[in-house]
């Protein structure tokens, strides 16, 4: 049986959605923007932070589309070859760049200190858990990869469910989860705090998006909506304003205070899910033309992206300002030196994936096609 191959071209161009999301509100880490000046600025920078969950439900989506198809044209699925695949795509740029930032802590303290807990920990894919009862670290550029420990683990349990459960076991494995991470939201809302809070990185509270990815995955069997562009506009827009309403009024950051009662925090976080799903229905099916050809190019190499963007704006905001002073007052528009810095790291940020994705990650990704089961892009 020849293997019907699966690509959505439309769910890489959602994955650019979600990384500017996050590069946009990482930014305000090191240049931060004046909410009394830029309120609207402020506040739509602020919720780019709810990208990570997109990212989530995006991965748990795909996956899921491609084990069930797997099961349903094979009868069972390969769970070694999945296992593989998976290494093959994260672990060479995930490790490498992580024990590279171990060495530069080792020879610079520029980029602050990366304790021997924290190198076991991120490298048993265990870094959120590190962050939830520890604390965001010192070495500023690791702290990010916290949510790829969050995917490696839902990595390591979902072709088990699919291999022992099925379409059932999804079902019931996603229900879970939901119960789950909301009795966790309760959990830390019954305990607010003024510091930091553990939330954000708590794997039980994130697999609510991989939870339902899933399930819109099952449910949908294939069902994609042929919607005119103004639907999807009102989509995109209704998550924005979902976003806006679970932060602005339901108080839910990301590692900021967390002061929220038990109805806010529920709805914070169910406002997230909401803005979440309508981002991808806003574009899920949708037939792209030619011309946002490169825009899906840079959603394909957005996990490059993720990885490197945070050590990018140290770069240019902390080890280069005083360049970046000098370069905005010689140009003459010293008042817009954080913007000058914003895109100079975005177009740092694209030349080093591009270059990661080209010469680094493509022979991986050429060996993973030998066990790819359902063919798919890269």
């Amino acid at each position: 049986m020849t293997p019907t191959r699966y690509y959505k071209p439309e769910l890489d161009l959602l994955r650019l959605c979600a990384f500017l999301f996050v590069f946009f509100t990482h930014r305000m880490d090191l240049a931060p923007i004046d909410p009394a000046q830029y309120y609207w600025g402020y506040h739509i920078s602020l919720i780019g932070v709810f990208g990570v969950p997109l990212f989530f439900f995006l991965s748990a989506f795909l996956i899921t589309e491609l084990l069930t198809k797997e099961q349903d044209q094979f009868g069972k699925i390969n769970v070694k070859s999945f296992y593989i695949r998976r290494i093959l795509r994260i672990w060479p740029l995930y490790f490498t760049f992580f024990f590279g930032m171990v060495l530069v802590t080792h020879l610079s303290d520029k980029f602050g200190h990366i304790s021997s807990g924290t190198q076991l920990a991120f490298s048993l894919f265990s870094g959120n858990w590190h962050i939830t009862f520890n604390d965001w670290l010192p070495s500023y550029p690791i702290n990010p990869l916290w949510s790829i420990s969050v995917e490696e683990q839902l990595y390591i349990l979902l072709p088990l469910v699919v291999f022992f459960g099925g379409k059932r076991g999804l079902k019931v494995f996603s229900f879970l989860a939901l119960i789950g991470a909301y009795a966790a939201v309760i959990y830390y809302a019954q305990k607010p705090t003024k510091g930091f809070s553990g939330e954000w990185t708590n794997s039980f509270v994130q697999f609510q998006f991989f939870a339902a990815g899933i399930l819109f995955s099952v449910f949908l069997k294939g069902w994609q909506p042929k919607w005119q562009i103004f639907p999807r506009i009102t989509l995109f827009i209704f998550g924005l304003i979902c976003w806006l309403l679970a932060s602005m009024v339901c108080e839910v950051h990301a590692d900021s205070p967390h002061l929220s009662t038990i109805p806010q925090a529920i709805c914070g976080w169910v406002l997230i899910l909401a803005g979440v799903a309508s981002f991808f229905l806003s574009l899920y099916g949708i037939k792209l033309k030619n011309k946002l050809s490169p825009f899906v190019y840079l959603g394909r190499i957005s996990y490059g992206m993720y990885v490197f963007h945070i050590t990018i704006f140290w770069l240019v905001y902390n080890i280069f300002k005083d360049e970046l002073t000098l370069f905005s007052k010689m140009i003459g528009l010293l008042e817009w030196q954080n913007d000058i810095g914003f895109v100079i790291a975005f177009l740092a940020t694209v030349i080093v994936s591009l270059l990661s994705y080209n010469f680094f990650e493509k022979p991986f990704l050429k060996l993973k096609r030998k066990f790819t089961i359902i063919p798919s892009r890269d």
